[in-house]
Formats: C-alpha cells, structure tokens, sequence
C-alpha cells in the first residue's frame, strides 16, 4: 500500500489560509523560493499528484506555463500524474492535455491511488486533506512555514481531528527563516 503525504504551506501560528481564504501571506517574505532543494529532492520519491478543485484550479493556472528555468519543481511537477477529486468540474486541462477527473468521495479515491502508486502527496486542498485526516488515510505531514504571522485564518488540520501523534522525521531551516517539517503519522 502506498503512502499518503499531505503538504501545506503554512503560517508561524498555523494558518494554511487568511481569514478570507486568500494565501498572500505566502508572498510576505521575499526571498526567492527557499524551498526548492528541498522539494526536488521530495519530488524523486513521489509517483502522483492529488489535488482538490480549488487548489486544481490554482495549479492549473500557473505550472503548465511556469519556466523550469525560474521554478525548478515545474518540471516534476508537470511530468508526474496528477488527479483531482471533483464532482463539478466537466474537464481538467492542463497544459495542452488533461488530468484525471476522479468523482465520488474523496477518501475512496484517495485509498484507490495508494493502491496504484507508492508515494502521492496532496498540496494544499484543505477540504479534501482534512477529509484524508479524518479518516487516517495520511501516512507523512509535510509542513512548510513561512516566517509570518497572521493572527487568524483557516487551520490547515480539521477542527474536530482530536489528537494524533506525530513523529519527527526531518527539519530543514532555510536562511530566508522559513522551515520545513516532515512528520510521520503514528
């Protein structure tokens, strides 16, 4: 069975998204990306992409087009397979072709793929990975943090998860300030 890794960008206090669901807070530390040693060397290892609508759409709409010149995690990331969970969207293209549709509920699909694929990782999709983490699908947590505060937004873990226990895997500091954090899920 594979393994299900669920990535979000992340405020200091814990955010995924601002009050209005907007995410400029990503933005709020230029820099650069700081992060592309570190998710190049997670992409090695990944075999799928799951996305929700949303965050489909977000996507969609920058790497088909981003230089791998300017983003080197377009390339993997334009090469993987990619599958969006979606009951309303008609056609997901991408690029000059299309992604997979996948309909119904979120966690079957999400158990078939880790039956096809060794390792898929979910970015962002905040409705869609709370579901996976409500229903103990998630095997890895990867958490990237902005050196920012925002004071309120959206958790990017459900309200009513309870407790689960983490274990500490890996941390990357990256002089910009931000930090990535991979924990396995107990």
């Amino acid at each position: 069975m594979g393994r299900l890794i669920v990535e979000q960008i992340v405020s200091v206090d814990g955010y995924a998204a601002e009050p209005d669901g907007g995410i400029d807070f990503m933005q709020a530390v230029d820099t650069g990306n700081p992060n592309d040693e570190d998710q190049l060397a997670f992409l090695q290892y990944v075999d799928a992409i799951l996305l929700g609508a949303t965050t489909y759409r977000m996507f969609a709409g920058y790497w088909p087009t981003a230089d791998p010149d300017v983003e080197a995690v377009a390339e993997p990331i334009n090469r993987l397979p990619k599958f969006v969970v979606s009951n309303t969207l008609e056609t997901a293209a991408w690029g000059d072709g299309t992604i997979d549709i996948l309909r119904g509920d979120g966690v079957d699909s999400a158990w078939e793929l880790k039956r096809r694929f060794d390792a898929i990782v979910v970015w962002g999709s905040l409705t869609l990975a709370d579901a996976l983490l409500e229903a103990g699908l998630v095997d890895e947590l990867r958490l990237r943090v902005v050196p920012v505060l925002i004071g309120a937004g959206r958790s990017f873990t459900p309200a009513n998860l309870g407790q689960r226990r983490l274990e500490l895997d890996h941390v990357v500091a990256h002089p910009s300030g931000h930090v990535g954090m991979t924990y396995r899920l107990s």
